[in-house]
């Protein structure tokens, strides 16, 4: 069962990982996201999938399905900032001209690696940013991107490994924008995640620069009921706390959703109105609108790639079923 299989999704190939536990789905030549994991004790879909019926839809907004990369993650404001005296100007893609959700959309990723063993299985896959003539006019660096999914038993690991090979420093941030499917169930389930502050929005939905006590949200350090809750809110992870949130089902199946600690201090938890079918979580190294907040990079997040530098950062999904 530890191999990995092609299929199709809206005539284009996939690849899926499969274990004993779990099946896997990536769309490498869109976006290179992770468009379903299917949980073979439970027969359910952990993530909200999107249907081949979708395709145009998730041509338009890929970021509503799956398990998508942002680089850089949430809003800028009016797309634009300024990182060591050189400004940067993003697709202004909000109805109120800001940038959302980043220059990584629907490119087309390339297989490079396919590995199976006796402990699991896994696909790398590769981009380079100077193949995407869009991306290089609104950020014109040239990296190059490497995903390695790794599916063990019943642990899924996604490791981005990130070259910069171009001349000058650059800011850098990334996010998932993960859908977490709760089945139109949020009274069964729980959301623990280890928040210290919230930070204020505006009126527009941008950070402040802010930061608030967490008021009712204090309930996440030991378990938040999905119950009527409804919230687009960005969390600020403490410093020796693991960037870690664990989501629980009222008959102990638990998602275990973590990513490195030392980078991704950030977190969006997103309803989508009254938690119903979906909840997001987001896991981010880069503060929304972080560059134009006048802070430092401890609290932005902000990582700076210098010139040929290479950086990985991982995140890694674990699915335990409930005992029987």
């Amino acid at each position: 069962m530890k191999q990995v299989t092609k299929g199709q999704w809206g005539g284009y190939d996939t690849y899926i990982l499969h274990s004993r536990e779990l099946e896997v789905t990536l769309l490498p030549r869109l976006g290179n996201n992770v468009i379903s994991l299917w949980d073979r004790k439970q027969n359910r879909e952990i993530l909200r999938k999107p249907e081949e019926s979708d395709l145009s839809y998730y041509l338009q907004k890929p970021y509503h399905f799956g398990m998508p990369l942002l680089i850089p993650p949430g809003r800028i404001r009016q797309g634009q900032f300024q990182f060591e005296g050189k400004a940067y100007q993003f697709e202004q893609n909000t109805a109120g001209g800001h940038h959302i959700h980043g220059l990584h959309r629907t490119q087309a990723w390339c297989v490079s690696d396919i590995e199976e063993d006796e402990e699991g299985c896994a696909v790398t896959t590769e981009f380079n940013t100077e193949d995407d003539p869009r991306w290089m006019e609104q950020f014109p660096v040239p990296l190059k991107l490497e995903m390695t999914f790794r599916l063990q038993d019943n642990r899924f690991r996604q490791t981005l490994k990130i070259t910069h090979q171009g001349t000058a420093r650059v800011p850098f941030g990334i996010g998932y924008h993960t859908w977490f499917m709760i089945d139109g169930e949020p009274g069964r389930w729980k959301l623990q995640l280890p928040a210290e502050n919230v930070y204020e929005l505006n009126d527009e939905l941008l950070t402040s620069g802010s930061l608030l006590p967490l008021g009712e949200l204090e309930a996440l350090n030991q378990g938040l009921g999905l119950r009527g809750i409804n919230l687009d809110t960005v969390l600020r992870i403490g410093d020796q706390q693991p960037a870690e949130a664990v989501l629980t089902r009222d008959d102990g199946y638990v998602l275990r959703y973590s990513a490195d600690q030392e980078y991704f201090r950030h977190w969006v938890v997103y309803t989508n109105g009254t938690a119903d079918q979906y909840l997001c979580i987001e896991p981010y190294t880069w503060l929304p609108d972080g560059p134009n907040l006048g802070k430092d990079a401890a609290f932005t997040g902000i990582i700076t790639l210098e010139p040929q530098q290479t950086l990985a950062v991982s995140s890694n999904l674990e699915v335990v079923s409930p005992e029987l």
